[in-house]
């Protein structure tokens, strides 16, 4: 087992990480900006270092100042977290090439399958159920008028090189598809300096499931089951639950089969999540993209799986194998997971940074947790994402989560900034949600007209 590692991230994930850590034995080392030096994760850790200013592209995605650290504090491994460069294969192997170990895929790996293009012809190889769309890159906009006749409207444009909700336009006809194409393809140049595209049909309304795989040094791939993520603002997920009411027994057995194919197809290596879309009135269902990381919805699954993910991860870097197979993993009960943003949803979900005057976390109870990295008097840094807090909930079954949820949001208390407690209160006690009855399409296009109306 590792003897120190460091977290080369921020916030919740950073605090999540060296918590798991420090049950494990571990020292760990964090990295902070100087717009953090007063943050959570720096306070918890056995030792800091500052990287670089508050802009993220001079701190948390600086490769050199982060393997610096690492290498003067002697740190045996690096854990990435979500986000910054928890996807980015050039950190991952220039981890290797120094001698510390990336809690995560090889860099190899990544760029298999975070290249969209890469990723899907690999599914089709592997047996995985894929959307109809192009067969590569599309680089201009008449290669993509020619595909989208091809398939049919409505298309997704998506950045082969993309990722949260960037580069990413829905064409609905073909009047439109020049313009946004042009669009999506600038957006993804300036973010991920890759303007390449690709189209899919789009199958919408639909649900969107994810599967959690873990896969250690051996090849033993194994999934804890799925998370449903279809309520969505702009592409961005807002709430998140586990099993999905959308999916049997038969149907849950499949998917996972399919997520376990394409781990074991590219030599996973660590947590990974598959992403499908289903289409509920043929109950077929498609690859999307992998996620080569933890995700922000994880703890969901760790309530009915009843495994730390965190510090599977860890224990799978250090070479650990996995100490469960497939039938050991029984699903038990049901979790639900709200994002808690500093964000003003009366003004379009505006940022809200600030200080923090008071505080109150919802606690109490069993199957009630919150990952956070906020605390009264703290300050909200304005360079990073919204999200201060995550609220998880567990219950025997999906009405106890639903409840105990509500429950939850009503005992939160934040005083200073705006938050988007009473949105995520008003969604989780909609009729709809409660009945199971929604999709892609319902946050964005029937849930927000009728709040926004209200408000």
């Amino acid at each position: 087992m590792f003897r120190k590692i460091l977290i080369a991230n921020r916030g919740e994930i950073a605090v999540r990480i060296i918590r798991a850590a420090r049950e494990l034995g571990i020292a760990t080392v964090a990295v902070y900006s100087t717009a953090d030096k007063e943050a959570l994760h720096t306070l918890l850790a056995d030792e800091a270092i500052c990287i670089g200013p508050g802009k993220a592209t001079e701190s948390y995605l600086n490769i050199n100042a982060i393997l610096s650290a690492a290498v003067l504090t002697e740190a045996e491994a690096i854990h990435p977290g979500f986000g910054f460069l928890s996807e980015n294969s050039k950190f991952a192997t220039m981890c290797d090439e120094v001698g510390i170990k990336f809690i995560g895929p090889s860099g190899a790996v990544m760029d298999t399958m975070g290249d969209k293009i890469n990723a899907r012809e690999q599914m089709i190889k592997a047996g995985v159920p894929v959307i109809p769309g192009s067969d590569g890159e599309v680089h201009t906009a008449e290669e993509a008028l020619a595909v989208a006749e091809k398939i049919g409207y409505p298309v997704m444009l998506k950045a082969s090189a993309g990722g949260g909700g960037k580069g990413i336009r829905k064409v609905e006809k073909v009047e439109d598809l020049v313009a946004a194409f042009e669009t999506a393809s600038s957006e993804a140049k300036a973010n991920f300096g890759n303007g390449a595209m690709y189209l899919e049909r789009v199958i919408y309304p639909a649900r969107h499931i994810e599967v959690q795989i873990l896969a250690d040094q051996e090849g033993h791939v194994v999934h804890l089951g799925e998370r449903d993520c279809s309520l969505q603002r702009n592409n961005q997920k807002v709430l998140e639950e586990s099993p999905s009411i959308a999916i049997g027994k038969t149907l849950r057995n499949e998917i996972g089969a399919a997520a376990v194919r394409a781990a074991e197809s590219v030599g996973y290596e660590n947590a990974g999540t598959i992403e499908f879309l289903l289409d509920e009135a043929s109950g077929n269902f498609y690859f999307m993209e992998m996620n080569t990381r933890v995700q922000v919805e994880h703890p969901v699954t760790e309530f009915v799986s009843g495994v730390d993910i965190v510090k599977e991860q860890i224990r799978i870097a250090a070479g650990q194998p996995l100490p469960f197979k497939q039938e050991d993993i029984v699903l038990r009960g049901h979790a639900i997971e709200c994002r808690i943003n500093a964000e003003n949803p009366a003004f379009n979900f505006a940022p809200s940074p600030g200080k923090i005057t008071n505080l109150y976390l919802p606690s109490g109870g069993v199957g009630l947790r919150v990952d956070s990295a906020v605390y009264p008097g703290y300050t909200i840094p304005p360079y990073y994402d919204s999200m201060i807090a995550k609220i998880i909930v567990h219950g025997e079954n999906r009405f106890d989560a639903l409840m105990k949820m509500q429950r939850a949001l009503y005992e939160l208390e934040i005083d200073g900034v705006m938050t988007n407690s009473d949105f995520q209160l008003d969604l989780i006690s909609d009729s709809n949600v409660i009945a199971g009855d929604y999709d892609t399409a319902f946050l964005m296009e029937k849930f927000l007209p009728n709040y926004q109306k209200n408000q």
